[in-house]
């Protein structure tokens, strides 16, 4: 499960690691985010109705209806910002996007949390030649274009989510549930936009422990910049 992650990489990082020319490039001269929370905006990756590679903004989280337990009447959506690995062809949520619409979700660093009132914060990174820095890599996503009876006038009409699976020896034993992103290596990148169901569900599967790293930890972190230290 993945409810916070930081994306500070500048967009040409953006656009150099995931191959994407310029003139596909739809967030300009983003500020880092070094902290997205659902139904947040950050950049994504997708191919575009021509099959070229588009940087472009989604909010975070599939929106389903909600109505109110005490008077039956609609209230604020649901936003469904994580989409289970084994749910994925099963699901009607999910199903449609993972067959048509996967996406890249470009991250920095990650966040879960341990514990309660007060939970410690832990930010992952993978592992990279700066003991400060943070490497770009991407989440296996999907997207899709959202039910506009269900998006405010100031939304964006595209959402994304973030596929899970079953956690890393360094994130079980801090997320209670055993889950964790899917994290995809550079070379399935095109695999994961363009291949079938099949080649797709290839590519779910737990990164491995040995190429992370906890890089921030401690009470109330909820963002992350890069080259901060260790907290007690």
């Amino acid at each position: 499960m993945c409810n916070l992650y930081a994306n500070i990489a500048t967009a040409e990082a953006m656009r150099r690691l995931f191959q994407v020319s310029g003139d596909q490039d739809r967030i300009g001269n983003a500020e880092p985010r070094p902290a997205i929370f659902p139904k947040g905006l950050a950049p994504v990756v997708r191919r575009d109705a021509d099959g070229k590679r588009q940087l472009i903004e989604m909010r975070w989280g599939f929106l389903t209806p909600q109505v109110s337990k005490k008077t039956g009447k609609p209230i604020k959506p649901a936003a469904w910002n994580n989409a289970r690995d084994d749910k994925l062809r099963k699901s009607g949520l999910w199903r449609g996007s993972f067959e048509e619409r996967r996406c890249l979700v470009p991250v920095t660093s990650f966040n879960e949390t341990k514990g309660r009132q007060p939970a410690t914060d832990y930010w992952f990174a993978l592992k990279g030649d700066n003991p400060d820095g943070r490497p770009p890599f991407a989440f296996a996503g999907l997207w899709r274009s959202e039910n506009p009876e269900l998006i405010e006038d100031d939304e964006t009409e595209f959402r994304h989510t973030v596929v899970t699976t079953e956690a890393n020896e360094l994130i079980r034993p801090i997320h209670a549930k055993g889950r964790m992103p899917v994290i995809l290596e550079p070379g399935d990148y095109e695999t994961w936009l363009t291949g079938d169901p099949k080649q797709a569900s290839a590519l779910v599967r737990t990164f491995p422990a040995d190429s992370m790293r906890i890089v921030q930890q401690g009470l109330g972190i909820k963002s992350d910049r890069g080259g901060s230290p260790l907290a007690g």
